[in-house]
């Protein structure tokens, strides 16, 4: 799990990853009232334990403010 707190946008080159899986987003309060967004995935249906929580990234409003602004200016959203 991890409580991202920024995001750095940088060029890269890359590739499409082979493995495709389906995300789920919460959105709940902490105990002091700030909203959290979090994206969990599972594991896919090759891996050893598939639909096992794999990963999970938590955003704040700040980092959420910044991969929006970063999405919206990709892929031109109006």
């Amino acid at each position: 799990m991890a409580w991202v707190t920024s995001f750095q946008k940088e060029k890269a080159s890359g590739r499409i990853q082979p493995t495709q899986v389906d995300a789920i987003v919460k959105i709940f309060n902490t105990q002091d009232d700030r909203i959290v967004v979090q994206i969990d995935t599972r594991g896919s249906e090759d891996r050893e334990n598939p639909g096992k929580q794999s990963q999970t990234l938590q955003l704040g409003e700040e980092a959420a403010k910044q991969l929006f602004d970063i999405l919206k200016q990709t892929y031109n959203f109006s």
